[in-house]
């Protein structure tokens, strides 16, 4: 079927709005008709070609939309229903048997290789292949081929432009304080950063019932975005960050969860957490290279855990469903930060990104 996607040609290019061809499902597949998708951090990692991205390609994968068709197989959902798309997994490995798709162990083939197992795309360009398949899904496009491990029916009133994101970002800050951390009532949260992820993560802290949330963010509308989100304290990330945490509180944070990738304020982090405190690694640093100098007999004596989280530990089939709850109920106000673009304004979305004039961009598609 013909589509219309947001296609990029070359690395850290431009994308460009181009109609392409897109296959029928094959078994275990489905068609969406996407309708909205978020724009994530990873994405413009990618795009950067730093992950051996083959080009032409189409990226996203923050997807929504409505089921088109089903390939063989495909029994939980039909044409036809909304859903959210997130991450893949094999399902077969032994995390995914343990309820760890985020951590399953053809993680890398599924999400970051832009094809099918067999090398095939599922996208073409008069004739040609366009690597598609990204996360399971290449949303930037008006139809894309997810697959049934990576698709969660929604209710029909779902609104797909606020829950879109729930599928990485979203489901990545709040799981990474509520699953990965398992923060509980009346601890102390530190959150490194507040874009989407982070600002999902002060949420994970207010679900839980942390006493103190503090934010480190250079960004003044950010911070106040924070603290208008639950935020007990904002800091400006200027100078030693460790002694103003524990100025604030001073036995230290229970949990430290760095959603920024800077490195010059993450070091920090293993002098900002109290006894058996607990720091989650989320944010992707600048350079491959970056490594964090744990104090090995501070930690030793403190108890002290670090560890990488990836996709807030989420087990998409129960995760998802407990974010849509909490929307409904009103503790999860992710439309607070989120900013909707059309498909064609999408160099424009990054952009705005990149310069702090929104935090969360969706992509609408027609």
């Amino acid at each position: 079927m013909k589509a219309t996607a947001a296609v990029l040609n070359q690395p850290n290019g431009p994308f460009s709005i181009e109609a392409v061809d897109v296959a029928q499902p094959q078994a275990g597949e489905v068609r969406v008709a996407i309708k909205a998708a978020g724009i994530c951090h990873t994405d413009l990692v990618v795009a950067s070609g730093a992950m051996g991205l083959q080009f032409p390609a189409i990226l996203g994968h923050e997807g929504a939309g409505i089921v088109d068709a089903v390939g063989e197989g495909v029994t939980s959902v039909k044409p036809g229903d909304k859903v959210l798309l997130t991450f893949n997994s094999c399902g077969a490995c032994k995390p995914c048997g343990r309820h760890a798709p985020a951590y399953c162990s053809n993680f890398v083939p599924l999400n970051m290789i832009a094809a099918r197992g067999d090398g095939s795309t599922r996208v073409t360009r008069e004739g040609q292949p366009i690597s598609d398949n990204f996360f399971g899904q290449s949303s930037f496009a008006s139809l894309a081929i997810a697959n049934e491990r990576n698709v969660l029916k929604v209710d029909n009133d779902a609104d797909l432009a606020v829950l879109a994101p729930l599928g990485c970002g979203i489901q990545t800050g709040a799981g990474g304080v509520l699953r990965s951390l398992g923060a509980k009532a009346g601890e102390a949260l530190v959150v490194l950063g507040a874009g989407a992820v982070g600002l999902s993560a002060v949420l994970g802290g207010q679900i839980a019932g942390c006493a103190t949330i503090i934010v480190i963010e250079p960004q003044e509308g950010r911070r106040t975005l924070a603290l208008q989100l639950g935020a007990t304290h904002v800091l400006d990330g200027q100078g030693d960050m460790a002694t103003a945490v524990r100025g604030i509180i001073p036995e230290g944070a229970d949990m430290v969860i760095d959603t920024s990738g800077f490195m010059p304020v993450v070091v920090q982090s293993v002098n900002m957490i109290a006894n058996r405190g607990r720091i989650g690694l989320l944010g992707v640093p600048g350079s491959l290279d970056a490594v964090l100098p744990v104090p090995v007999v501070q930690f030793i004596t403190q108890g002290g855990t670090v560890r990488g989280i990836i996709e807030g530990d989420s087990d998409p089939a129960v995760f998802l469903p407990e974010l849509i709850a909490h929307h409904k109920a009103g503790r999860l106000p992710i439309e607070t930060f989120i900013k909707t673009y059309r498909l064609d304004q999408i160099n424009e979305a990054i952009d705005d990104a990149h310069h702090g004039k929104c935090v969360k961009a969706v992509l609408l598609i027609d």
